[in-house]
Formats: C-alpha cells, sequence, structure tokens
C-alpha cells in the first residue's frame, strides 16, 4: 500500500514543492492532475499528501476552533497532531480506500487498480485544511468540493460515467468529508441558521 516507485509512470513530484504543486493543480485543474498525477503503484506521494493535508487540518483546529479540538495545551495538541500524522491519517487513508475500492467493485466493471484508488482518496483531501476555520460555509464549501473532486478523480482514473462515480463514491465521500472534516457539522448548522431566519 505504501510503494514507492523511483521512476514513475506520470506520478507526482517528490519533497514540499512537489506537495505544493499537487495541492495547486488538483484544486484549479482537477481533471488534467488526476489523469496526468495519478500512477500506478506510486501511493507514497499520495500517502504523504494526505497526511500534510491531515496534520494541516489537525493544526488548524488546534490555533483556529480549539472547541472543536480532542486536546488542550500545547503539548496534548501535539502529541494528538504527532498521533494525526503518524497513525489515523495512514489508518483513515487505506481503510477509505478499501470501502472505495468495494464501492467501485459495484458500480465500475473495468477499473484502474487500488493504488490509483488510494491516490484519488488522497488528493481528493486538498480543500480540507480550510475546513478547520471556524466558519460552517467555508467549511460545507471545502467538504463538499472534496466530494466533488473524488467524483471528478474516479470519473477519469477508473474511466467511467459520473453517475457511476458519484455513486461509488458516496459512502466514502460521507465519512471522509461529512464526518471526517465536519461537513455534516457545518450543513447542520447552516441549516438552523437559515431555518430560524
Amino acid at each position: 500500500m505504501t510503494t514507492w516507485v523511483e521512476n514513475p509512470r506520470g506520478g507526482r513530484d517528490r519533497g514540499p514543492r512537489g506537495i505544493a504543486r499537487a495541492w495547486v493543480e488538483v484544486l484549479i485543474r482537477p481533471r488534467r492532475f488526476f489523469r496526468h498525477g495519478v500512477a500506478p503503484g506510486d501511493q507514497a506521494p499520495g500517502l504523504v499528501f494526505a497526511i500534510v493535508i491531515a496534520v494541516t487540518y489537525a493544526l488548524g483546529l488546534a490555533l483556529l476552533d480549539p472547541r472543536r479540538f480532542p486536546a488542550t495545551g500545547v503539548p496534548r495538541a501535539a502529541v494528538v497532531v504527532l498521533l494525526v500524522a503518524v497513525l489515523i491519517a495512514p489508518a483513515a487513508l487505506h481503510l477509505l480506500a478499501a470501502i472505495q475500492t468495494l464501492s467501485l467493485m459495484a458500480t465500475v466493471r473495468d477499473r484502474a487498480g487500488v493504488s490509483e484508488t488510494v491516490q484519488t482518496l488522497a488528493y481528493a483531501t486538498a480543500p480540507c485544511p480550510l475546513a478547520a476555520v471556524p466558519v460552517p460555509e467555508l467549511r460545507a464549501v471545502c467538504c463538499l468540493y472534496g466530494a466533488a473532486l473524488l467524483v471528478v478523480g474516479l470519473r477519469v482514473v477508473h474511466d467511467t460515467t459520473t453517475g457511476r462515480a458519484a455513486l461509488a463514491a458516496a459512502l466514502p465521500s460521507a465519512l471522509l468529508f461529512g464526518y471526517g472534516f465536519g461537513g455534516f457539522d457545518a450543513l447542520g448548522v447552516l441549516l438552523r441558521a437559515w431555518y430560524i431566519v
């Protein structure tokens, strides 16, 4: 699951510059990014990308919205962020990739491999560091955009229709963006505010 291919065919650049470039590209040119930036067997850059996104999100919560962060004080917060980097983000990515693979098996006959699915999930999280900002509208937009990126990525990488990609992405998107990054809570806050007004 974490193979690092030395000379990938069309895979991502390595290092901080490669991560930054991937982040910008997936946000502004997702179809092109998923067509050229996801390589068979080259999961390590995607895994590193997902960890950077998760750690950035956790740090953002700790600094900007401590009520939603599970620890108070610098030492405890540092331990939580370390756990996110070492354990939670990699485990969550691979669990969601397994769920996504099962969903794809049910909806797409000729599909790419598990490696490409892991990378697609990882890069779809690109908008989510901004979901740490305690503004429900921004959090909802980030999570909805992440879910849309997952659909686009699955469509391109697995060469399927938008409908099949959306169907396959429904459960992983709900778990990752709805619960993991707080999209459902943000939508709930917005719906209550609109109902009251």
